[in-house]
């Protein structure tokens, strides 16, 4: 499952790994991500409308004789799922996690990304309403709010239950790594980090 703004291409890097471990991979598309159905707007939803589709190709997977599914995503995709692994139907099925600098908090990414572009912090806090309420977010182009509270896996760390692989270099300044090392202290043993450090020149 790709990232916000990423080709689907891109992961065909993980399905070379999962090849190679004698897996068969499906690469997915989302609505409105350029390859798949432009659904309302078009414009993304952050993966709280993209998860249907991910859904579909879990049900796809199953139809054609999958017992259990490992769910590779990167960026948003790993906020995917996340989503995908709580939800209770799926839970026998989805076996495990490999997740690529993985959204585990909305709120906290965009705070980080404000940062990272010299924004003040109160341009994150303005900008936040305008995704979660329901009128806002029509104003915006959404089709619908997005609760970003169901992405706060730091806070919903409890919760999670399939074994997750994180891999995050220390150099991603769009998605905090400090959030996946919280997440494998809260968690350690269900989830581990696999941590890469920036070369310096």
């Amino acid at each position: 499952m790709h990232g916000l703004g990423s080709p689907r291409a891109g992961t065909l890097r993980g399905a070379q790994v999962a090849v190679g471990a004698g897996l068969t991979s499906l690469v997915v598309s989302y609505r409105n991500d350029g390859e798949g159905p432009t659904v309302g707007t078009g414009r993304s939803e952050l993966g709280a409308a993209e998860l249907q589709d991910v859904r579909a190709a879990i049900s796809f997977a199953r139809e054609n004789g999958a017992h259990q599914v490992i769910l590779f995503g990167w960026s948003m995709g790993g906020a995917i799922a996340l989503q995908l692994a709580d939800e209770p139907e799926l839970r026998d099925v989805v076996t495990g996690l490999v997740l690529e600098s993985p959204i585990l908090d909305w709120v906290s990414t965009i705070k980080a990304n404000c940062a990272r572009a010299g924004l003040p912090k109160w341009i994150a806090l303005l900008a936040l309403p305008w995704l979660c309420s329901r009128t806002l977010s029509r104003a915006t182009g959404l089709q619908n709010p997005i609760n970003l509270r169901r992405f706060a896996w730091i806070a919903r760390a409890n919760e999670l239950t399939a074994p997750i692989l994180i891999l995050h270099g220390r150099g991603d300044t769009s998605s905090p790594v400090e959030l996946a090392a919280r997440l494998n202290f809260l968690r350690a043993g269900l989830v581990n980090l696999e941590s890469s450090t920036p070369i310096t020149r």
